[in-house]
């Protein structure tokens, strides 16, 4: 089809005409080149973009649910489709390309003239042949528009009511990979459930070895999001009454009911424009070009996702802007070739902390693996090195990828000192880990492929003195933000040799510290993320850094309930549901005993209300009656009868006061010198529900037996014959220390006032997820400067952190209770909208001494080989028991 030419300029004349299909972030990058290096303007370029708006950032596509305006996701300076040789065709896909003609048609029919072309289509979500893939509520997750459907889409489910309130709607994810996960992370944030289906052993099978999958297995399962790994997805079935997704079924016979679905099982390239040109595409499909990113034809290129390059195509985001580079280059008149395509990968998922580059596996000759696996902490590690040891082959970090940004520019390289000393928590081992200076030559950012001596260069050249200098300088964080530790890490070291002043800022968006911004909002009096960040911060959208930041400092300063409105998506993942997600998805229940006191009825309520409800029960290190096994419909239940009875809330799941431990002290025991329990108790009513940088735990023991462990919590207090001594800073964990001497025989009333000014300073002052003892260490003047702050007044802020603490005692209300009153709130709790009170038959569990515990795989294989279902009437409602070699179908 032939239309008007919308090219004016012949070819042959002094400015080519550059065409570019596409308006993706390779697309961008390539124009941004091409204009920065053109010089003589050389080129016109005209880009064709699919989709109805600039291109956009697609590595943040998830933070689409958190922006006030779709446009802060564009890349870039706008300024650049304003030049007067670039012009952006939005809405306007190509949909024929003439080789012979060198012409390009659009979907109106135009026809332009090209000299040079370049393919630049990126790449379609794949959608396996699934049998009902094609039902409403089945959803990809690739553009904005998909991304808005199902919001959309989630949104009107919400709205269905079932007994008289609404119910969370249910969602699936099909594909355990980084886009899946960050899909169960967006339902999560829209306030739906979330299961991620997973055909392969382990998340992220990809750029995951075994070890590190289990790991961030545990990881998602703390967001609140359930895992099904080694489960082939055979059919999606419709709802009856209304005809969408309802359910999906598995090849092991088992069934997942839902109400939406998003596939994320990888990607396909755009190749059908070159295929229909008569361009030779790659085995599995892609545009083949050489190391030019040149096609067969010399006057075509392709980049990005559609090129098949070295023999494959490559999905991630740093070797698209890698063959971008090497266009404009050769464009230009240069020689670049393409330099490898970097794999390296970090998870965007708030809260879960994933990296791996290089070697994953070890299957380069004579590589051997460093381990370092804390399943209590949730981290796992693991160093792939050469057969002695020294040169760094790849790596692999769950729970813990501080040491990536650091690590994954050495790749390659020799390691200086014991590589084991990489592997220890930040913090640990720190005097005797080797310094590691990076070369210039190491790329810090391999989107950008910005190196560590340009980052330097920034510094002391080009007269940077922020990061957020040194990225407008360097282009270094600006794409997928991975490497923006290194690059802060490499900046300040500068900016301190140069004897400049280095900023203390919060992160890229907020110039101010936690410190800082804390009495700025306190101060302002302000709400929302949205009002801090307009009057604070760079009016954007945050990150994953500043957003907990900021919930938390709201919650310390009583901002109402923690699932009221903008609030609830800012708190960390097990407060979206007061409970604390377990391995099997299910929840676990932690009322309050204060001081660990119960009465023989309070014991009766605890116990029936486990029995009625099939709960596993166990006493804690805190003195407390933990319920594990309770599905998310079952929790507003159990609350109330616990309510009902006098209990409330432990905040298990927050960052908060957890427990006060006590020893039975002078009302019992003949070594007692004071009322441990009494002063346990009144502890734990005043503190309750105080939220604070990190959770925190509290003792009190009454004599110098110290039989309440007090000086190993962040409060310890321990009864002497005058009084009470107060020690801070200690805590256990990962790395135990023992608390420090404040201040000696206090009154009670000096003890109350003690601990209520410590902890008010701690959480104004701390940085963002630090425990006490980090706090009191890396305060300047250490504890005898927080003595001076606390008793003596020093800054004279003494009353100002009295009325905060008795405002959140005045304040104080139980979440658990408040839940119960509000229809809104309840309506996040419910298994499936259709069926609020079935529960999740996926669910088996194993009697073990006496109490359930969650079926292992081989447990559930050897019980459908050979079991008979039996159902028993007189026990409750809930999912299966494997009993031997039975199955009890407990209804």
């Amino acid at each position: 089809m032939t239309g008007p030419q919308t090219d004016p300029a012949p070819q042959g004349s002094g400015t080519r005409h550059l065409v570019v299909v596409g308006g993706g972030m390779v697309a961008q990058r390539l124009v941004e080149a091409v204009r920065d290096r053109d010089d003589a303007a050389s080129w016109r370029i005209s880009v064709f973009a699919e989709e109805p708006r600039a291109p956009y950032d697609r590595v943040a596509l998830t933070s689409y649910f958190s922006v006030q305006h779709v446009e802060e996701l564009t890349l870039g300076d706008p300024a650049l489709w304003d030049d007067e040789l670039v012009t952006l065709y939005r809405d306007c896909a190509v949909t024929a390309v003439d080789r012979e003609g060198r012409t390009v048609t659009d979907r109106h029919g135009r026809v332009h003239r090209y000299d040079e072309l370049v393919l630049a289509t990126g790449s379609s979500a794949a959608m396996p042949p699934i049998s009902g893939n094609d039902l409403p509520g089945v959803f990809v997750y690739r553009t904005i528009d998909d991304l808005a459907a199902l919001s959309d889409w989630v949104e009107e489910n919400r709205r269905t009511t079932a007994s008289g309130w609404s119910r969370p709607v249910r969602g699936a994810v099909i594909g355990g990979g980084l886009l899946g996960l960050e899909a169960a992370g967006a339902l999560k944030a829209l306030g739906a459930q979330a299961t991620v289906v997973q055909f392969g052993s382990h998340l992220m099978n990809a750029q995951l070895d075994l070890g590190g999958g289990q790991a961030l297995k545990r990881l998602i399962n703390d967001m609140g999001i359930a895992v099904r790994c080694d489960s082939a997805t055979t059919a999606m079935g419709a709802a009856r009454r209304t005809g969408h997704v309802g359910r999906l079924d598995f090849a092991d016979g088992g069934r997942l009911d839902v109400d939406v679905v998003v596939v994320a099982t990888g990607v396909r390239p755009r190749d059908e424009l070159a295929r229909a040109a008569g361009l030779a595409v790659g085995e599995r499909g892609g545009v083949v070009v050489d190391l030019a990113c040149r096609t067969a034809d010399e006057h075509v290129w392709a980049v990005g996702e559609v090129a098949c390059i070295e023999g494959r195509c490559n999905g991630l985001v740093a070797p698209g802007y890698a063959m971008a580079e090497v266009v404009a280059d050769r464009l230009l008149g240069g020689e670049a070739t393409f330099p490898g395509a970097d794999t390296a990968t970090k998870l965007k998922l708030r809260g879960v902390d994933v990296a791996s580059f290089g070697d994953v596996f070890a299957e380069s000759d004579g590589a051997m693996e460093l381990v370092h696996a804390d399943p209590v902490a949730g981290v796992y590690k693991k160093l792939v090195l050469s057969d002695d040891a020294r040169t760094l082959l790849g790596g692999v970090f769950v729970g813990d990828a501080s040491a990536y940004a650091t690590l994954r520019p050495m790749l390659g390289s020799e390691l200086p000192g014991d590589p084991g000393l990489f592997l220890l928590p930040e913090g640990a081992g720190s005097a005797g880990a080797p310094a590691l200076e990076l070369p210039d030559a190491a790329t810090v950012c391999s989107c950008n492929n910005v190196t560590a001596g340009t980052v330097r260069g920034a510094v002391t050249e080009h007269g940077c003195t922020d990061l957020a200098g040194v990225k407008a300088c360097t282009r270094a964080g600006t794409s997928c933000g991975s490497c923006l530790p290194l690059v802060k890490k490499i900046t300040t070291t500068e900016l301190e040799r140069a004897g400049i002043e280095v900023s203390t800022a919060l992160c890229e968006h907020f110039e101010l510290s936690r410190a800082q911004l804390f009495d700025a909002v306190r101060v302002a009096d302000l709400h929302t993320f949205s009002d801090i960040i307009g009057r604070f911060g760079d009016g954007g959208r945050g990150c994953d850094i500043c957003k907990p930041v900021v919930a938390s400092i709201l919650a310390s300063l009583g901002n109402g309930h923690i699932l009221d409105g903008e609030q609830a998506a800012l708190q960390d993942t097990n407060d979206h549901v007061l409970a604390n997600i377990q391995k099997d998805g299910t929840y676990s229940v932690v009322p309050r005993i204060p001081g660990g006191e119960i009465t023989p009825d309070g014991l009766l309520v605890i116990g029936q209300v486990a029995k009625d409800f099939g709960l596993y029960t166990k006493i804690t290190g805190g003195q407390r009656i933990d319920m594990f096994g309770a599905r998310i419909e079952q929790l507003p239940h159990i609350w109330r009868r616990l309510v009902e009875n006098g209990f409330e809330s432990g905040h298990a799941y927050g960052k908060s006061l957890r427990t006060v431990k006590s020893c039975v002290g002078s009302t019992w025991c003949r070594y007692g010198v004071q009322d441990s329990v009494g002063m346990a108790v009144e502890l734990e009513l005043r503190y309750r529900g105080l939220r604070s940088p990190h959770k925190f735990k509290l003792g009190v023991s009454g004599c110098a037996r110290e039989c309440a462990e007090a000086r190993g919590k962040d409060v310890g207090v321990i009864a002497t014959d005058k009084g009470w001594n107060v020690y801070v800073g200690g805590n256990g964990g990962f790395t135990p220390r023992h608390a420090q001497l404040l201040a000696e025989d206090l009154t009670s009333a000096e003890l109350l006032r003690t601990i209520d000014r410590f902890l008010m300073y701690y959480i104004r002052t701390a940085d963002r997820l630090q425990r006490t003892a980090a706090w009191v260490a890396d305060y300047e003047g250490g504890l005898e400067a927080i003595r001076e702050v606390i008793i003596e007044d020093s800054l004279g802020i003494g009353a100002d952190l009295d009325a905060a603490m008795a405002r959140h005692v005045e304040t104080y209300e139980d979440e658990w209770k408040a839940v119960l009153e509000d229809p809104d709130k309840l309506r996040r709790f419910g298994s499936f909208v259709n069926a609020p009170s079935e529960p999740d038959p996926d669910l088996a569990y194993v009697v073990e001494r006496g109490q359930i515990r969650p079926a292992t795989a081989a447990e559930r294989a050897a019980a459908r080989e050979s079991a008979q279902a039996v159902a028993d009437p007189a026990v409750p409602a809930g999912p299966v028991v494997i009993a031997g070699t039975s199955l009890e179908v407990r209804r």
